[in-house]
């Protein structure tokens, strides 16, 4: 039995008593049978409480829920702020606006409380950036959080599925580079859920090494991971859902979609990319440079090697064909960086004593 089947049954009860007792007080106004009348209009507050109530109790409050859901809790808590402070400035002006003669004794405090309410939360809401920017300049550390190092417990940042997925953030988060909150929507963690119980089983594989990144996650003590419930109503997509609610959050994404990377970038959303971090943590090399490398494959054009850095650089070494599975020295001809990442160009060097790998 739902909620709001019980509000109706409520509803038509203490209608139908309201009708009823009005149909009496009008069969005795007007001298008519205060029985008949009574009946009908208690049949007919019956019908308003079974049809109306819900529009009175129920979808009001789930209306107010939506909207309280979409909104982030800096602005709910600015609004606060507002509506005390406007209610104290009300309370001071109430005093002597109550001595004014009627009736403007009895009018005008009930109407500074309206008004400076408002203007309370409108100007807190919006300066609410700068109030909290304020806030959190203010010293309040121990020398124990100094010995700890920087921190940011305020920031706030959204996981997207794809990094999720890609299990390099929890190695990440335990280096102490990605600091703050890190903020699971529930949306996502359905996705993920849709995912591992996909009938592929590639699909399936990557849903449930997802959920077990998240529980990883958790029990990293020093990492503060938050499943959030607030969702984006009239958005279907999940990466649509991240990016409107990065920009009401105001906070960044950390994913690894380029697509999204690019979306979000384009609505003014501040993106962390796993895959740029990656590719600017690799070691550089400048034309000229020499370097090991273990040829594993041919390349496109004829002649060419192909082999791998330990970090997966790709290096295309020209006339390395012949020297399939072993160990060169090759030098660095040119250096590529790619939206796949980085290649690097080289020669063999001469005289160089090549050997099968592993000997």
């Amino acid at each position: 039995m739902s909620i709001e089947f019980v509000f109706r049954l409520a509803g038509m009860v203490i209608f139908a008593a309201l009708g009823a007792y009005l149909g009496v007080y009008i069969g005795n106004v007007t001298g008519r049978t205060p029985e008949v009348t009574a009946v009908l209009l208690g049949l007919v507050g019956s019908l308003f409480g079974l049809i109306m109530t819900p529009y009175l109790t129920t979808r009001p409050v789930r209306a107010i829920r939506r909207v309280l859901l979409r909104v982030s809790t800096q602005t709910l808590m600015a609004g606060l702020l507002g509506l005390i402070v406007g209610l104290a400035i009300a309370a001071l002006l109430t005093f002597p606006l109550s001595l004014l003669p009627d009736p403007l004794g009895k009018i005008l405090p009930f109407i500074a409380v309206l008004v400076f309410s408002y203007f309370g939360i409108s100007v807190f809401v919006v300066r609410q950036q700068d109030i909290f920017s304020i806030v959190r300049q203010i010293p309040s550390r121990t020398p124990t959080d100094e010995a700890a190092g920087p921190q940011n417990p305020s920031r706030s940042i959204l996981l997207d599925t794809s990094v999720i997925i890609d299990g390099r953030i929890v190695d990440i988060a335990r280096t102490g580079f990605v600091f703050g909150t890190l903020i699971i929507p529930r949306f996502v963690l359905n996705e993920l859920q849709y995912i591992a119980d996909s009938t592929d089983s590639l699909r399936r594989q990557r849903g449930r090494r997802g959920i077990e990144v998240i529980s990883q996650l958790q029990k990293e003590f020093h990492i503060p991971v938050r499943i959030s419930d607030l969702d984006i109503e009239g958005v279907r997509e999940v990466d649509d859902k991240l990016v409107v609610l990065a920009r009401q959050m105001r906070c960044p994404i950390l994913t690894n979609d380029f697509n999204l990377n690019r979306v979000a970038e384009l609505q003014g959303v501040q993106v962390l990319n796993v895959n740029e971090l990656a590719n600017a943590v690799k070691l550089v090399f400048l034309p000229g440079e020499t370097l090991g490398v273990n040829i594993i494959q041919e390349g496109k054009e004829i002649g060419q090697g192909v082999g791998y850095l330990d970090d997966g650089t790709m290096v295309v070494v020209e006339d390395g064909r012949g020297h399939m599975s072993k160990e060169v020295n090759v030098t660095v001809t040119k250096v590529l960086q790619t939206a796949a990442g980085r290649m690097i160009f080289a020669r063999l060097e001469r005289n160089n004593h090549t050997q099968p790998r592993g000997e």
